[in-house]
């Protein structure tokens, strides 16, 4: 059953990556995934040496997680520092809760509990890859994870809230610091 799952999860990792490579003889949109490197992202899992400013524990757990999802541990230890600060017990004013700031029915909706960090981690990690389903580009699912993919698709992108726009601007410059 356990490998039947790995097998079922690398399919559908591979589904979203190929989906996200250019057609032949077709140049990438402005922004598209496979200009922004999105596909790489979900791929990478080498480990540098870098400071991520994360309790050890917390990165621990990002690390094994990435790997189970076959996600960017980069990726994914950014949008902790940015929804949490790495803080497990974190709750924002919107109510949004844990490491992946998972709001109340979207943790429902994803069948975990969002104080739990293992599975708060798990959560946001498939919430993340289920807008990479609906998107093309990484500023375009790194705004639907903060401000719902409805307003990415109302908007044609990102959108027009400050919250938002500088929330992707600061995953985007973590990641570059970090890629060195």
């Amino acid at each position: 059953m356990f490998q039947e799952r790995i097998a079922e999860i690398h399919k559908h990792v591979g589904d979203i990556i190929q989906r996200f490579e250019p057609s032949a003889g077709r140049a990438p949109r402005k922004d598209s995934v496979a200009e922004r490197g999105f596909a790489s992202e979900l791929q990478r899992a080498g480990e540098r040496a870098v400071d991520y400013g994360l309790p050890p524990v917390v990165d621990r757990l990002i690390q094994q997680q990435s790997a189970k999802h076959g996600v960017s541990p980069d990726l994914i230890r950014a949008v902790v520092r940015a929804e949490s600060g790495g803080n497990p017990a974190a709750v924002s004013k919107a109510g949004a809760v844990g490491l992946m700031q998972l709001m109340p029915q979207t943790a429902q909706n994803l069948g975990v509990n969002p104080y739990d960090m293992e599975e708060n981690v798990d959560g946001g990690i498939r919430y993340l890859k289920e807008m990479a389903t609906r998107f093309e580009s990484l500023n375009d699912v790194l705004a639907a994870y903060n401000a719902g993919p409805g307003a990415v698709e109302k908007h044609g992108g990102i959108p027009p809230y400050k919250e938002t726009q500088d929330y992707v601007k600061r995953i985007r410059q973590t990641l570059r610091e970090w890629r060195g």
